[in-house]
């Protein structure tokens, strides 16, 4: 489905303000056709704001954009023309059915009646929401109703998907059926600009990904790039007593000299190594220190590591950050 050898999305200074505050402080991107680009960061920090900049939600305050080849200012029916945008939020009509939001669309879209149905059946189908498809949509789990906000998203196929941190709020066999659609539309053609507070989630399904701060991306790269970029190596280390879990944080500390932080589990410390040949000589010292390890591991840092390295901030924590108060209207 590539229109052309530029890229899907490039941004040059790209700002929003409400107020006094810069939502968008001058982002530059440059987003290739095909695949999923990820664009990670915590609430408030300006991917909402971004993405309804691109969609033609929100007029920019400077800098300039185009999608597809088309100017998001001077040529916005040409955006929508080629892109759709699943927001955080459900935009289909809880009181009506699965089918009957579908067939709606279609024929808003311009499909006929019969084309109407047919499309709206290979969705059912597509999205496993076939079972559910009489039922209105206020009785549908979480999971289902994203699964239909994508299907409606796509009624016709786009050049350019907009998925607006799709997965939020959803149980882990949900979030994978998310992403095994997000899978099978990049393998159609579609391009996804995909925005997450999950790491996991864009490391397993983004080819690059822009990390973007208080309006800024701070970094951008491979998911190899950018776990490469803070250190060479971490030390992963579970404890036996959670209540050890300051002591090891001060041992470590002392030992490598770099950055050591709690994880997510009580039980569990994180440190940055730049030279592995420490590592045992720091076991050795917790060891003597009455520190008693449930299990270690050494490897590649994590993206958590690369956010808080990036941010100062773990994403758990991020994450519970409230909105921004003009993260801008909702798509």
């Amino acid at each position: 489905m590539l229109t052309s050898a530029g890229p899907a999305i490039e941004t040059e200074g790209l700002v929003k303000t409400f107020g006094d505050k810069r939502a968008v402080d001058g982002i530059d991107l440059v987003v290739p056709q095909g695949g999923v680009y990820g664009f990670l960061g915590p609430n408030g920090a300006g991917k909402t704001t971004t993405i309804q900049m691109l969609a033609t939600l929100l007029r920019p305050d400077g800098g300039s954009a185009r999608v597809l080849g088309h100017d998001v200012e001077s040529d916005p029916d040409g955006v929508r023309s080629v892109v759709s945008l699943t927001g955080q939020y459900s935009s289909v009509d809880e009181d009506l059915t699965g089918r009957e939001n579908l067939l709606l669309l279609g024929r808003v879209l311009g499909f006929s009646r019969a084309q109407a149905r047919q499309r709206c059946d290979d969705l059912l189908e597509a999205f496993d929401l076939t079972d559910a498809a009489n039922k209105q949509v206020k009785r549908y789990s979480g999971g289902m109703r994203r699964r239909l906000d994508i299907a409606a998203s796509i009624v016709v196929t786009p050049q350019l998907l907009f998925l607006d941190e799709p997965t939020t709020g959803l149980d882990p066999r949900s979030r994978n059926q998310v992403w095994e659609i997000v899978r099978a539309l990049t393998a159609r053609g579609t391009t996804v600009l995909l925005t997450t507070q999950y790491l996991d989630e864009a490391d397993q399904l983004a080819e690059r990904i822009a990390v973007i701060d208080s309006g800024r991306v701070i970094a951008e790269g491979t998911s190899s790039q950018l776990k490469a970029s803070v250190g060479s190596g971490s030390l992963h280390v579970h404890l036996h007593d959670p209540g050890d879990q300051a002591r090891a944080i001060d041992v470590l500390t002392r030992a490598f000299g770099e950055e050591v932080f709690a994880g997510s589990d009580p039980a569990d410390v994180v440190a940055r190594v730049d030279d592995r040949t420490k590592v045992p000589p720091a076991l050795a010292t917790l060891s003597a220190d009455g520190v008693e390890l449930a299990g270690f591991s050494y490897g590649q840092p994590t993206l958590d590591e690369v956010f808080l390295s990036l941010t100062g901030r773990s994403a758990e924590d991020a994450a519970e950050e409230p909105e921004a108060e003009h993260e801008g209207v909702r798509a």
